[in-house]
């Protein structure tokens, strides 16, 4: 049986490829990280995906937490600031983690980042001055100022890798309201007693509270 004759591509007719760059690999890691999450993020894949070998990687980026900054900082650049113009300093303050956390939740590998990594890069420290300068216009100063805007964004990352993680693994709050139901009254008499409220408003409201929350320990401590 004779085999049919095999096409040869010349590599002159296949297209270019992009020239291996700094933004193209962050790019790359950046789709593998939203389509394979936390486990796309490596130097093999990256590499494999860039057809080309790690060690190649390594002449634009020092190691993988490198890469993992500038990754999170690129996919940080849709977050929105509000204007001066957009009401108190309170509510641009609370506007921007909003942005923030809307940012983080449909990106859940980033949200998983912001928590793992430490933030460098434009977009990552545009945030942290703009948060900075609102705490300061609000009478904030100092280390309050300072480890508040630490404080405020482990809060949103939090909520957003929670809120993307529950929606991952199909977990409503329809399925924690039900479990609190079904506790024994006796033993866990303060959970039964505030089921409700415990699964109530699980969004934006519930949210800013906790911003409220956060703000008003930050403002007693400056005090």
């Amino acid at each position: 049986m004779n085999n049919p004759p095999k096409t040869v591509i010349s590599r002159r007719s296949r297209p270019a490829k992009e020239p291996l760059s700094k933004d193209l690999i962050v790019k790359t890691a950046l789709e593998l990280l939203k389509n394979e999450g936390s486990a796309g993020l490596s130097m093999r894949k990256i590499a494999k995906a860039l057809d080309t070998g790690p060690s190649s990687l390594y002449v634009y980026v020092t190691n993988l937490q490198e890469l993992s900054a500038y990754v999170l900082d690129y996919g940080l650049d849709k977050v929105v600031f509000p204007s001066s113009q957009d009401g108190s300093w309170k509510t641009r303050l609370f506007d921007v983690l909003n942005s923030y956390l809307t940012v983080l939740y449909e990106s859940p590998g980033i949200a998983e980042l912001s928590l793992t990594t430490i933030p460098i890069g434009p977009h990552s420290l545009a945030i942290t001055e703009y948060i900075l300068q609102r705490l300061q216009e609000g009478g904030i100063h100092s280390t309050s100022a300072a480890w508040g805007a630490d404080l405020l964004l482990l809060y949103a990352s939090s909520v957003a890798f929670e809120q993307s993680s529950r929606d991952q693994k199909g977990t409503t709050l329809l399925a924690i309201s039900s479990s609190y139901q079904s506790l024994d009254a006796i033993q866990y008499p303060m959970i039964a007693s505030l089921r409700n409220e415990m699964t109530s408003s699980d969004g934006e409201e519930r949210f800013r509270w906790g911003l409220e929350v956060i703000l008003h320990g930050i403002l007693l401590k400056q005090e």
